[in-house]
């Protein structure tokens, strides 16, 4: 199965300093990525069996969960490789699968949008 996952844990640890957290001890796969100012979760990567996202099959897929303003949500959901967040607000959250059906230029400017958007006033880039 391919999965991008190595390749955004590299892009965060660069781009933002973040280190993968397993909070889970039941979801040892399960990684949030949090902003280090405020703490707040700008990302959160798990394995989940296809179905969940209404896909066939039980195989786990590889998903980024990724804060994303309600405009947009509906023009990324009309693509190939986006779902409605898994168990997350899906009216500020957005589900992205990490099979390579997105490109991960694609999936790193998302997270430079879930990062903004996670920052609090003070916070800056």
């Amino acid at each position: 199965m391919k999965t991008l996952r190595n390749e955004v844990f590299g892009y965060v640890r660069d781009r933002f300093g973040t280190e993968p957290e397993y909070l889970w001890q039941t979801d040892p796969n399960f990684a949030v990525l949090r902003r280090g100012g405020n703490k707040k979760w700008y990302g959160i990567i798990m394995d989940i069996p296809r179905s969940k996202l209404g896909l066939s099959g039980e195989e786990k897929v590889d998903i980024l969960n990724i804060k994303c303003g309600p405009q947009l949500l509906g023009s990324f959901l009309a693509q190939e490789g986006f779902h409605p967040a898994y168990h997350m607000n899906k009216s500020h959250w957005l589900t992205v699968r990490l099979d390579g059906s997105v490109s991960s230029d694609q999936i790193f400017g998302l997270l430079e949008m879930s990062y903004e958007l996670t920052k609090s006033g003070k916070e800056s880039l």
